[in-house]
């Protein structure tokens, strides 16, 4: 019931502009995004449950909670503004209050973030600079330049859209994505803006976000790390006239659709992995419980063992059991079984009677499926992660560089 958008982006919906600049905060990359929108928004937002949480996610968590709408949404690259204290959150307050002037809005119909290095301050003037030139920028095809502008270590924009078809109309959904490396669960360091023009009221936008989150998202790992910036905001201007009810099939409808190019997203952000050449899909099945399949595949995918063995291409299952096991979860190891692809490298009661080179073919290609069969229920999962290289540690050795 929904069609991808070639080429599609935030600015795909219908009343929402965009646009993407170098400012200055990074040498020469873009580095300043802003997505307007023609009407006030709905607006639901989910963000990282590190302790430590950066200045412009804690401003827009409290401009989320007050319950009101907002209009735009600006971005900045190059500093988190994490671990900044006082002045910290002072230049949030001041970066947004400079960003409603420029637009003729409330300041709380701003929504701030940030990403970056942590523990340096803002360099206000840059930004400022910045946002007086980007309000001049705005237009209709600006998407595109804004997933650009939102990067880091990031190798590819990540942005998508759908026009979904429901029973009183058609609507559209379209998002921009960040990420890289410091990914895992519960928002990584990673962003996701996300604009659809159906009229949802704020609970049940609420609600479908934190389902979508849940379902994609928050089942990408690329080193475990979970980050002091992260969130995915979802914002609806309702231009498109279609109201959603909650409980009716159109709520199920678009939050198929949204899920979908959510999982999307969130598969770029694992393929583009820092330093990654595979991306490792990783099924567990056979579970007794959600809980149980989940915290396997978790494990799984923060293995820096499995990882390096995936992007060495040698079929060691054997550490694909013992993150299992070490997960916590009880389950009977005898009764397990694992492929890769289609191809079965362990079969229950510990028999791994496979071709090395045949196994080694498989594990040679850009993507790889880990199956892990329990076999002793009915729950399952999928999980997104990639493979561990040498260029991830060139990265992250000279971050600040």
């Amino acid at each position: 019931m929904f069609t991808y958008i070639e080429n599609g982006s935030i600015t795909s919906v219908k009343g929402i502009k965009a646009a993407g600049i170098h400012s200055g905060l990074k040498r020469k990359k873009k580095d300043l995004a802003l997505i307007v929108s023609d009407q006030p928004c709905t607006v639901a937002g989910t963000f990282t449950l590190n302790k430590v949480q950066a200045a412009p996610l804690q401003v827009s968590k409290e401009v989320i909670a007050k319950g009101g709408k907002v209009k735009a949404v600006l971005i900045n690259s190059g500093n988190a503004n994490a671990c900044t204290g006082e002045r910290g959150y002072n230049d949030a307050l001041e970066s947004q209050k400079y960003c409603a002037e420029k637009l003729g809005i409330e300041q709380n119909e701003v929504i701030i973030s940030s990403t970056g290095v942590i523990g340096e301050y803002m360099p206000m003037h840059i930004l400022k600079t910045g946002i007086e030139s980007i309000v001049t920028q705005l237009s209709d095809d600006g998407g595109i330049r804004a997933a650009k502008a939102i990067l880091t270590t990031d190798l590819v924009e990540k942005a998508f859209a759908v026009n979904v078809k429901l029973s009183s109309g058609n609507v559209t959904i379209g998002g921009i994505a960040k990420g890289s490396g410091m990914i895992m669960p519960n928002m990584a360091t990673m962003l996701s803006f996300i604009a659809t023009d159906a009229d949802i009221e704020k609970d049940l936008l609420k609600k479908i976000l934190t389902k979508t989150v849940n379902n994609s998202f928050n089942k990408i790992s690329v080193d475990g790390d979970t980050s002091t910036n992260d969130m995915v905001v979802l914002i609806a201007n309702g231009m498109s006239e279609v109201k959603i009810e909650s409980g009716s099939k159109d709520e199920k409808l678009f939050t198929e659709a949204l899920q979908a190019i959510s999982i999307d997203m969130a598969k770029m952000i694992a393929k583009d992995g820092e330093g990654a050449s595979k991306l490792i899909t990783i099924e567990v099945k056979g579970g007794k419980t959600e809980s149980d399949v989940n915290t396997i595949a978790q494990t799984i995918a923060n293995s820096p063992l499995v990882k390096t063995a995936i992007y060495g291409s040698d079929a060691n299952w054997g550490r694909i059991i013992s993150a299992a096991g070490r997960s916590g979860v009880d389950f009977d190891p005898a009764k397990v079984e694992i492929k890769f692809d289609d191809m079965t490298i362990l079969a229950p009661n510990y028999c791994h009677e496979y071709d090395e080179e045949e196994a080694t073919t498989v594990l040679s290609k850009s993507e790889v499926t880990i199956s892990v069969n329990l076999n002793d229920g009915e729950a399952s999962t999928t999980w997104w992660t990639c493979d561990f290289t040498e260029k991830y540690i060139e990265i992250n050795a000279s971050y600040r560089s």
